[in-house]
């Protein structure tokens, strides 16, 4: 079985010389080749040739998939449309997550609304099984009318959730600071649509109103520069980008100055909840990252 070792000190060039290089196919991913549909009893669909994956919903059941891969590192993007009109309790989460009961995982999820009221868009990072690292945003569009690149980019250093390229949350590796990140533990791309009315629109005040269903959202456009797991070795980088002639520059992106203040800009209009905001939340005080990040 193939292992990972990255230490918290892990060089890119080190990294790199672990990642070797593979054959990097110039095309956007097929569904049929890079996923799983592992659950919803024909409720998940893969479309038009494995362009494109639809997830339902109805009182019965949700739906998912997940990648054929597994991946330690790389930068994950995919197209979403959500679920349209009266979505309130339902949920579309996108996210990478690790085995075991010390797992690790890179969350997106969308909590669904009455119409016309905001989606949130919810984010988590996970170590060891440890999460409670949430901050909330609402989106500068409507995230149901058309097709959105949500991204999540994790490379030694730092983890950048950005949507149609414009970061808005960076988390970054303090492990000098004894704060869990990340590193070790190969991960797989999952999605799924399912009902959480008991605490997903208003804490759950707001249910799920089943004679709109079926609920369906819909993706489009996978691409992943990522080190995949390989049986025998430790990790192979290869990529399905069209712009995949980088040198895996996602090894170590950082946001320059521009998209620092783009990242601000997400941060100051759009965020709704930051638990480096909740003293209440933590009464013995903040978690260390909050204060050493600023609150990013």
């Amino acid at each position: 079985m193939a292992s990972f070792s990255c230490s918290s000190n892990v060089s890119v060039a080190l990294l790199i010389s672990v990642c070797v290089s593979a054959s990097i196919i110039a095309s956007a991913g097929n569904f049929y080749q890079d996923f799983d549909i592992t659950w919803g009893d024909g409720r998940a669909r893969i479309l038009n040739n494995g362009e494109l994956l639809t997830l339902s919903l109805d009182k019965a059941s949700g739906s998912g998939f997940q990648s054929k891969n597994e991946y330690l590192f790389g930068k994950i993007e995919m197209q979403l449309k959500l679920v349209p009109g009266n979505s309130a309790g339902t949920v579309t989460a996108y996210y990478l997550r690790s085995e075991g009961s010390a797992w690790d995982e890179i969350d997106l999820e969308f909590l669904g609304n009455l119409s016309g009221d905001p989606y949130i868009l919810h984010t988590n990072v996970f170590s060891l099984g440890k999460g409670d690292r949430e901050q909330q945003f609402y989106l500068w569009f409507d995230p149901t009318a058309d097709f959105h690149t949500y991204s999540i980019l994790w490379n030694p250093q730092r983890i950048i959730f950005s949507v149609d390229g414009t970061p808005i949350r960076e988390f970054e590796n303090l492990e000098s600071m004894g704060v869990p990140f990340p590193k070790n533990q190969p991960m797989r791309i999952q999605s799924s649509l399912w009902n959480a009315d008991d605490w997903a629109t208003r804490g759950g005040l707001v249910k799920t109103d089943w004679s709109q269903a079926p609920f369906t959202a819909s993706y489009r456009n996978f691409i992943a520069d990522a080190c995949i797991r390989s049986s025998g070795v430790s990790s192979v980088c290869n990529s399905n980008s069209p712009a995949a002639n980088n040198n895996n520059a996602w090894l170590s992106e950082e946001l320059d100055s521009t998209a620092q203040e783009r990242l601000k800009w997400v941060q100051r209009n759009y965020m709704i909840y930051n638990y480096c905001s909740d003293t209440k939340r933590f009464p013995q005080g903040l978690p260390p990252e909050c204060a050493a990040n600023n609150s990013s």
